[in-house]
C-alpha cells in the first residue's frame, strides 16, 4: 500500500464458519458407520444372491500361531474372530468409505464452488490479458 492510501485495510475471518466444522466432524463419524453398514449388508446381499466373493474373505480370520499363544492378544482379537466373513466386510466397508468421502467431497466443491467467496478479492489486480499466438517455424 502506498503512503498516501487511505483506504482501511480488509479484516480476514478467523476461520470457516462454525456450522461447517460441526458438519466435518459430524462426517467423520457418520462417513465410516454409514460404510460399514453398507458393506455388511452388501455382503450379506453378495452371499444370499450367489454372487462371486473371493473365498479367501469368506470365513473366519486366521491369525499367526505366535498371537494364539499371547494371552493378551487373545483378549483383543477374540471379538474379531468370532465375527464370520469379517475380511469381506472390512474389505467392502474401506472402499464404500473412500467412495463415499470422495462423492461427498465432491459436492462439497460444487457447492463451494458455486456459493462461495469470489476469486479476487477487492484489492486483487485483474488477471493479465495475453493473447498467445501459434508458433510457426
Amino acid at each position: 500500500m502506498s503512503k498516501y492510501d487511505r483506504r482501511e485495510p480488509l479484516k480476514k475471518k478467523s476461520g470457516p464458519h462454525f456450522i461447517w466444522r460441526g458438519l466435518g466432524c459430524l462426517m467423520m463419524i457418520i462417513i465410516p458407520v454409514m460404510s460399514v453398514a453398507i458393506g455388511y449388508e452388501l455382503v450379506n446381499f453378495l452371499l444370499a444372491n450367489k454372487y462371486y466373493v473371493p473365498r479367501d474373505l469368506l470365513g473366519t480370520p486366521q491369525f499367526p500361531d505366535i498371537f494364539y499363544k499371547s494371552s493378551g492378544m487373545m483378549i483383543i482379537l477374540k471379538p474379531i474372530i468370532a465375527i464370520k466373513h469379517f475380511y469381506a466386510y472390512a474389505l467392502f466397508s474401506i472402499i464404500l468409505m473412500v467412495v463415499l468421502g470422495s462423492v461427498i467431497s465432491l459436492i462439497y466443491s460444487y457447492i463451494y464452488r458455486v456459493v462461495g467467496p469470489a476469486r479476487y478479492g477487492p484489492l486483487d489486480a485483474p488477471p493479465p490479458k495475453v493473447k498467445v499466438k501459434q508458433y510457426k517455424r
